[in-house]
């Protein structure tokens, strides 16, 4: 048996610090990420009005291109024309008693399938407008898990940096007790000192940079106050197999759809090369016989230079390069997916080692130092190299919760059909 000394006391009470968690009482102000999801407005609620400027300016585009579509569906309007003839001449013509009045109303036919290449073509594009808003709110969601999920690891930071901040407070105050009784030289002191110091400029650093996530985060809901997140990561679970759903993903349809409209609009440019003809019938009123006469007539362009060659030349380029577009978003997008799943397994493999081992065993190593410091066999230096190795695992552990949340989040907005 073995006694411990008055001076190894506040040791000690460092020791039950260092192995104490933190509180578990949660502030009521703090945001969960399905609070995140919901206040950016890409949670799945339904008749839920939507605020988010993000996606107001989407979804109205959206409303446009609807509101194109059946624009495109109406016939061109006719057109009324009234004429007066030989009036205010001279001789004969002076005055108003030869006056011809013609007034007529003409209608323009569309020839070539003209308005149902215009309709499709302006359904096609409210067809693209349509996916482009659903791609925005589902890279808006992801963006929502990519900055709580940094915000997150902010606080847990921040959480790592105060527990070292009490340990050095605690060590600095047993190195100088230490130092007084001749168990530690002056210079154990002078380190101590300078640890705590770094210790403090690094919370300060760490408070700054969780502040910074969380407002990046609150602007994603335009708040006007950055909200409170746990330092306990989420847990966010990537779908089991993309691979087979490359066709299927939103990413690869808003490419498949820009194909689709661009294929539209060449058919839309190469029905404008038949001309349109114009009918026209009137009655024609003669001031001076006091006779009225019927007139018909036809007019009809003659395409011998425009015939609409330039723009069926650009919507065929513009195909071209949308097809192409389209090959290269299935590609990137089996490359992302790999390259996401990596990510995460790699992350998930290196939290599985450094939560059940490499933790474990640095808690275990600073415990033995303890024991060895508390029995004279190690000096206050080994007992801080200890503890900046657990913190050192912990900031690792840290960082690949991190990356395996951001990779599950881009393998959740690949995965958006």
């Amino acid at each position: 048996m073995f006694a411990i000394s008055w001076r190894a006391a506040p040791f000690w009470g460092l020791i039950l610090a260092l192995s104490s968690g933190p509180a578990s009482a949660q502030d009521p102000r703090i945001v969960t990420l399905d609070d995140a999801l919901e206040l950016s407005g890409v949670a799945e609620q339904a008749d839920t009005p939507v605020t988010n400027p993000r996606l107001v300016g989407p979804r109205a585009e959206t409303d446009a291109a609807a509101a194109l579509v059946d624009q495109a569906r109406l016939s061109p309007n006719p057109e009324v024309s009234f004429e007066v003839e030989n009036v205010a001449g001279s001789g004969a013509f002076s005055g108003l008693e030869s006056t011809e009045y013609t007034l007529s109303v003409g209608q323009r036919l569309e020839l070539g399938g003209k308005r149902s290449a215009r309709v499709g073509a302006a359904q096609a594009q409210a067809d693209l407008a349509s996916l482009r808003a659903d791609l925005t709110a589902v890279e808006l969601g992801r963006l929502v898990r990519e900055r709580y999920l940094l915000a997150v690891a902010a606080a847990a930071r921040v959480e790592l940096a105060r527990d070292v901040v009490a340990r050095n407070e605690e060590l600095a105050r047993i190195a100088g007790v230490l130092v007084e009784v001749g168990r530690e030289p002056p210079l154990r002191a002078l380190r101590a000192d300078a640890a705590l110091a770094e210790a403090r400029a690094h919370l300060v650093e760490a408070e700054a940079e969780s502040l910074a996530a969380r407002t990046a985060l609150a602007s994603l809901w335009a708040a006007s106050e950055a909200p409170l997140v746990p330092a306990d990561f989420p847990n966010i679970v990537p779908p089991p197999s993309l691979m087979s759903q490359a066709t299927e993903s939103l990413t690869y349809q808003v490419a498949r759809a820009e194909s689709t409209a661009a294929a539209a609009e060449i058919e839309r440019q190469r029905s404008l090369r038949i001309p349109d003809p114009t009918v026209s019938a009137g009655v024609r009123r003669f001031e001076e016989s006091g006779d009225n006469a019927f007139l018909v007539g036809v007019s009809i362009p003659l395409p011998f230079r425009d015939r609409n060659q330039g723009n069926i030349a650009a919507a065929e380029a513009r195909l071209r390069a949308a097809n192409a577009r389209e090959a290269v978003a299935l590609a990137d997008y089996e490359q992302s997916v790999a390259a996401a799943r990596a990510r995460y397994l790699g992350a998930e493999a290196r939290v599985e080692t450094l939560s059940q081992t490499s933790l474990p065993q640095a808690e275990e190593a600073l415990r033995l130092v303890r024991i060895g410091y508390r029995n004279g066999r190690f000096p206050l230096i080994e007992v801080l190299a200890a503890a900046e190795a657990r913190d050192t695992i912990r900031e690792a552990l840290i960082a690949a919760r991190e990356e395996r949340g951001q990779a599950a989040a881009e393998l959740i907005g690949l995965a958006a059909q």
